[in-house]
C-alpha cells in the first residue's frame, strides 16, 4: 500500500488550497515560516513542497529533498527556484500563472494613470496643505502607443484593457503572437528596439533569466522618447536599475512605475524617491482574488499530479 504523500507547505498560502489538498486526502504541513536550516533538515521527509517568493529552492535544498516529486509554487515567477536542476532530478516544477493575470494587468493599468495625470504627486501636496493644480498638466492614454514586452497571459490582458482605453498596441515576444489576437486588438508586432523608439508607454511582462536579465540596458532607455514612461511588474532585474536612475535623472525618460526590484525590499533609496517615479512594494498579485484563486490552481494540480505519480 503507497503511504500518502507528505505535503509541506513553507510560504503563506490562502486556506482553501490547503483545504482542497486535505479533502483530497494529503497530508499537509503548514509552515509558512520555516527557517532554511529546518528546511534543509526536513525536507527529506517531504514528497511535495509548496512554496511562494519567500522560500528559496536552489541546489542545496533539492540535494536534500531525497524524496520530493513536486515542487508547487503558488504565483507565477519560478526565479527562486532552480527549475532545470530540479527537473535534471526527475521533480515536476509546476506554477499559478493564471492567477495573477487581472491583478497584475489592472495595476499596470492603474500606474500608467497615475503616471500620466501626476495622481501620487497630487495627492501628497493636497496632504501637506499644497494646492498645485497649475503644476499638474497631465496627458490622456487614448491615442496613445502602449508598448507590450512580453505577450503572455499578463501581457495579453493589459492589451486588452488598454485598447478598451483607446490606446494603441505595440508588441514584442520571443515566440510568435497569436494572429488572432493581432487581429483582434490591431496590434503592431515588431522588434524590440522599433517597440522602445516607438511607445509611449512601455510596460514589461517576460519572466527573468539569463536572455532577460537587464535587457532594459542603458542602451535600450537612450531609444525611448524622452517623453516616454517605462512600468515594470515583472521582475525587478529585467530593467538595469542604474542606467534607469541615470536616465531619469538626465530627464532622457519622463517617468517610470515600479513594482519590483533588483533586491527587494529594495536598497536603491535615490532611484526610489526620485520625484518622476512611482513605486510600489511588489503588489501586483496582491489581490484577495489573485491569491485565493492562486491557492485553488496549485492545489487541484498538486492533486492531479499526485494521482498520476501515487496510488492515492
Amino acid at each position: 500500500m503507497q503511504k500518502v504523500p507528505r505535503i509541506l507547505v513553507s510560504d503563506v498560502m490562502d486556506s482553501n488550497g490547503i483545504e482542497v489538498m486535505r479533502r483530497n486526502g494529503l497530508q499537509v504541513d503548514y509552515k509558512p515560516d520555516i527557517k532554511h536550516e529546518e528546511l534543509l533538515a526536513t525536507i527529506k521527509d517531504y514528497n511535495i513542497l509548496v512554496v511562494r517568493s519567500r522560500t528559496k529552492v536552489r541546489k542545496d535544498v533539492i540535494d536534500a529533498a531525497q524524496n520530493l516529486k513536486i515542487i508547487a509554487r503558488v504565483g507565477v515567477g519560478l526565479d527562486n527556484i532552480d527549475v532545470e536542476y530540479a527537473k535534471s532530478k526527475g521533480i515536476k516544477v509546476v506554477n499559478a500563472e493564471e492567477a495573477a493575470m487581472s491583478a497584475v494587468a489592472e495595476l499596470v493599468i492603474g500606474l500608467m494613470i497615475c503616471l500620466a495625470r501626476g495622481i501620487v504627486r497630487a495627492d501628497t501636496a493636497m496632504k501637506q496643505g499644497r494646492w498645485i493644480k497649475s503644476e499638474l498638466m497631465g496627458i490622456e492614454l487614448r491615442g496613445k502607443y502602449l508598448g507590450i514586452i512580453g505577450m503572455g497571459k499578463i501581457g495579453t490582458r493589459v492589451a486588452r484593457l488598454a485598447r478598451a482605453l483607446g490606446m494603441n498596441i505595440i508588441a514584442y515576444d520571443v515566440v510568435k503572437i497569436d494572429p488572432m489576437l493581432v487581429r483582434e486588438l490591431g496590434i503592431v508586432t515588431t522588434d524590440l528596439d522599433t517597440l522602445l523608439k516607438s511607445s509611449d508607454f512601455v510596460t514589461l511582462h517576460v519572466p527573468l533569466n539569463d536572455s532577460t536579465r537587464h535587457m532594459i540596458d542603458a542602451s535600450r532607455l537612450a531609444m525611448m522618447k524622452s517623453s516616454a514612461y517605462i512600468i515594470n511588474t515583472a521582475r525587478g532585474a529585467v530593467i538595469d536599475e542604474e542606467a534607469l536612475l541615470n536616465a531619469l535623472k538626465e530627464g532622457r525618460i519622463a517617468g517610470a512605475a515600479l513594482d519590483v526590484y533588483e533586491i527587494e525590499p529594495p536598497t536603491n533609496m535615490e532611484l526610489i524617491r526620485l520625484p518622476n517615479v512611482i513605486c510600489t512594494p511588489h503588489i501586483g498579485a496582491q489581490t484577495r482574488e489573485a491569491q485565493a484563486l492562486a491557492a485553488s490552481i496549485i492545489a487541484e494540480k498538486v492533486v492531479q499530479l499526485t494521482r498520476e505519480l501515487y496510488i492515492v
